[in-house]
């Protein structure tokens, strides 16, 4: 079982990240799902989406967890039944569930070049430190979309703009951490976020701070 790396930011958080290279058949062998959630699987046109979708639910057994702990709100937001935070993500080959007695989001993302042609509709205020012709531009520009999209999962509330209410802090990619703020109808939320690079992917994950 794939398990790719654990993390413990505090006492009251933890982060797991998966490696799928099981197929899809290894994946569904051991786990039961909610009819729900078998008809949403087979439903899916993408085997890489399914198999996402399954290393999910083993990344929830690493935490004690089965699908039956976990359901979802009208948003779309995640939640487990005996009341502790999760968001979930997954990326290609790559799956992450983050679980919390705090507000947490998380999110992986493949460090892709394309990633520039989209940065206006998301870099903000991060454009003052953000330099186009530097090396690390595209990686920076995958950490920034990971935690904006981190802290849209934590907030959860629907129409929200990456560009406008979303800043973060100015970083290096060597820190691994930085401070981000959500601005959203004349009020400002402080989160810690962190972040870290693996196998040509980023990764980011934020909580309440």
């Amino acid at each position: 079982m794939p398990l790719y790396k654990t993390i413990t930011p505090n006492s009251q958080t933890t982060v797991k990240i998966w490696q799928i290279t099981e197929s899809y058949e290894a994946l569904m062998q051991p786990i039961t799902l909610r009819d729900e959630c078998m008809t949403r699987v087979l439903g899916m046109k993408s085997e890489l989406h399914q198999r996402g979708f399954l290393s999910v639910r083993h990344l929830l057994a690493e935490f004690g967890y089965t699908d039956h702990d976990l359901y979802y709100d009208e948003n779309g937001k995640p939640h487990l039944k005996d009341g502790k935070h999760i968001s979930i993500t997954h990326s290609f080959t790559f799956s992450g569930v983050i679980v919390s007695d705090q507000k947490v989001g998380i999110d992986i993302e493949k460090q892709r070049e394309k990633i520039a042609v989209i940065a206006h509709k998301f870099i903000g205020y991060e454009a003052d430190y953000l330099v186009a012709t530097a090396d690390d531009y595209i990686n920076k520009l995958t950490v920034i979309w990971c935690i904006k999209e981190s802290l849209y999962k934590l907030f959860a509330t629907p129409g929200m703009m990456f560009k406008h209410h979303f800043l973060v802090i100015p970083f290096m990619i060597k820190d691994e951490e930085t401070v981000a703020w959500i601005d959203y109808e004349d009020r400002k939320y402080r989160y810690n976020t962190h972040f870290f690079e693996f196998e040509g992917f980023s990764c980011a994950y934020a909580y309440e701070g």
